[in-house]
């Protein structure tokens, strides 16, 4: 079985290697560089792996289709996504992979099982609310709708690429996509290391997200007229 990892990545010159580097103990690694104006690209093309870059910054999720796209080409058979801060621990690789029996989607969650004690009180609050949305428009009983360490099949992938969203919103996206499809999804607990990483997230993009919910209020709606 063919397994690879794609990596988002904007500007994380400081933790590239080190995340790259666990990661290929388990996998063939892709890093997807979403236009970084720092040595992110260049630090990863010295660690053999492939790496694919972005002229601008468009978004995580132009970063994450782009890889989806690749992968797809090249044959793979699960394709993993994890984030290029060192925030997720590659070390649960192989627990997530263990879980893609018979599930299409597989998404890595920080309130399985536990309390993340060590996450921010606004990012706590703000996916509470937002898995509660999107649990009741597609009807998958997840906890952690937002966490960006996920596995994805062979066959699912193809539904993921054609997104129109380039920003976080894509990743919550991609739920109401795989509930479309009645694509099987499912969730394995892991930990997440919160320290001083940066964030994107600008205002444009809360208000960019905000649409995004109300459109899915409408969506379902819709589905029950």
């Amino acid at each position: 079985m063919r397994i690879i990892t794609i990596i988002p990545a904007y500007n994380e010159e400081n933790a590239i290697l080190h995340v790259v580097n666990c990661v290929k103990k388990y996998s063939d690694v892709m890093v997807v560089d979403d236009g970084s104006t720092d040595e992110t690209a260049a630090l990863t093309k010295n660690t053999g792996s492939k790496v694919l870059k972005h002229n601008k910054n468009i978004g995580k999720g132009a970063a994450i289709k782009t890889g989806l796209e690749s992968a797809i080409k090249d044959d793979y058979d699960l394709i993993v996504l994890l984030d290029g801060d060192g925030q997720h621990d590659p070390r649960c690789i192989p627990l997530l992979l263990e879980g893609m029996d018979g599930v299409d989607l597989l998404i890595g969650s920080r309130f399985l099982n536990m309390a993340p004690h060590n996450m921010p009180l606004q990012r706590r609050l703000s996916n509470g609310i937002t898995t509660r949305l999107i649990r009741f428009v597609t009807g998958y009983h997840i906890t952690d709708s937002q966490c960006g360490f996920r596995v994805i099949s062979k066959k699912a992938a193809p539904f993921f690429v054609d997104i129109s969203y380039n920003d976080y919103v894509y990743e919550s996206e991609v739920l109401c996509k795989a509930s479309e499809n009645d694509l099987v999804v499912a969730e394995s607990p892991i930990q997440c290391i919160y320290g001083n990483e940066k964030s994107y997230v600008r205002s444009r993009h809360v208000v960019h997200y905000m649409m995004f919910t109300l459109r899915l209020l409408i969506r379902k709606l819709l589905r029950r007229i």
